[in-house]
């Protein structure tokens, strides 16, 4: 394949702060298993914080090795706050299956996570930007 044949992206990326959830191995229908982890990503002014959800799939490897190391702390219910950058965001729709919106239709945003810029535990400084470059 020469250079003027290979195939070409266009990337769009996305960076943030937000709290990390949900972490998860994913064992698709066709295809790899993955992890999974949903991002409760900060907007808005600091007194009044607003969240947007992210439901990701983490594919960086750095990425995927610090998500292995807070999922304790995730599962533990502490307080997992990161620095991120995602990539390939899109919007999915899905029917509600139960609770007040049974029946509604709901967009969930879907992500890849490519990387942690850094990580605090209950305020606790957990990850560097220096240890994510190592």
């Amino acid at each position: 394949m020469s250079n003027d044949e290979k195939t070409k992206y266009f990337d769009l990326h996305t960076t943030g702060i937000g709290y990390l959830s949900r972490v998860r191995e994913v064992t698709p229908e066709e295809g790899s298993p993955f992890i999974g982890v949903t991002i409760a990503a900060l907007r808005g002014s600091a007194g009044n914080a607003q969240y947007t959800h992210f439901e990701c799939s983490v594919s960086g490897r750095k990425a995927q090795a610090t998500v292995r190391e807070l999922q304790s702390a995730v599962e533990g219910k502490l307080k997992v706050l990161i620095g991120f950058t995602l990539s390939n965001l899109h919007a999915e729709s899905f029917t509600f299956a139960s609770g007040e919106q049974a029946g509604q239709t709901g967009i969930r945003l879907k992500a890849r996570l490519l990387r942690i810029s850094y990580a605090k535990v209950d305020g606790q400084p957990f990850m560097t930007e220096s240890k994510a470059a190592a």
